[in-house]
């Protein structure tokens, strides 16, 4: 599968690169811990949970289309369908639409699990179909009430992102995928991660298949100033959650003047490997996991 995944590549013309994965930065993010290295006795460096930012810093520097397929590390992230070392496929198109890149990301997954009907659906429509509620017009008191069977902790200091986030992962996702590939896409503009943001929402998407996270893309947004915004409130979100701020890398946001439009997406080598091999466990398929 790793080399009919770059066959894949190779017949689109996709440059496959090699981006170390020990890194001086930390990617932000206030939901995805960072496995730290000691590098020197003063410098402390860190594993990538993606390569994104340097693949970027590639495309800033004059590259084409390109590509990784390789290991990446996260912290704390031991369960049935996690570990903290796992592969993945990360790749950048130049000039691409956000439709077209759904539709390459759909056509990658065909390579696993055959090819599958597409069915695309909005953040604000899945929540409508799957719990009831429209998010734009909610309130505390109703994502409180509907997460009700699931909240098993002091939930004091949750926040409507907290209480949408929980009955995303267990109303919506178990529902999609099935005998498809769903395409959940245009998030709020307070979940764009790193995607740009248009009349319809957040141009980011994920793929599911049997109720499992496969792929999560974006239509790149290329402005450094409103990605320092959103790397300094994340960080805020991490320092809120009792967890460690980390340092912004201002060569990726000093890169950015010079990222051509371009859209790009990650999908667990390993997830889509599970699920065509039909086993339960992410354990099952690595020949060396973390025990439970």
């Amino acid at each position: 599968m790793l080399a009919a995944a770059r066959g894949f590549f190779a017949d689109r013309g996709i440059l496959e690169v090699d981006c170390s994965p020990l890194v001086p930065f930390a990617p932000i993010d206030a939901n995805i811990d960072v496995i730290p290295a000691q590098v020197t006795a003063t410098q402390v460096g860190y594993l990538h949970t993606s390569p994104e930012y340097s693949l970027k810093k590639l495309l800033a520097a004059g590259m084409g289309d390109l590509y990784y397929l390789g290991h990446v590390f996260r912290q704390g992230e031991i369960g049935p369908r996690h570990n903290p070392s796992f592969t993945m496929a990360e790749w950048y198109r130049l000039g691409f639409s956000f439709e077209q890149m759904m539709e390459e990301t759909c056509a990658f997954i065909d390579l696993f699990l055959g090819k599958r009907p597409r069915r695309q659906l909005s953040y604000v429509e899945a929540f409508r179909q799957y719990v009831g509620i429209d998010p734009n017009c909610t309130c505390l008191e109703e994502l409180r009430s509907k997460a009700a069977p699931f909240l098993s902790s002091d939930t004091a200091s949750w926040t409507e992102l907290d209480y949408l986030h929980l009955l995303l992962t267990h109303l919506i996702e178990p529902e999609l995928g099935r005998g498809e590939l769903t395409l959940l896409n245009y998030y709020p503009p307070n979940q764009a991660a790193l995607a740009r943001v248009v009349e319809k929402g957040a141009e980011r998407f994920e793929v599911y298949a049997d109720g499992v996270e496969l792929a999560n893309g974006y239509h790149e947004l290329a402005d450094g100033q409103e990605l320092r915004a959103r790397f300094e409130q994340e960080n805020d979100k991490r320092q809120a959650a009792g967890k460690e701020p980390y340092p912004l890398d201002e060569p990726f946001l000093a890169a950015q003047k010079d990222l051509p439009p371009c859209c790009g997406v990650s999908v667990g080598f390993d997830r889509v490997l599970m699920l065509q091999t039909q086993v339960k466990y992410l354990s099952d398929i690595l020949p060396f996991s973390w025990e439970l």
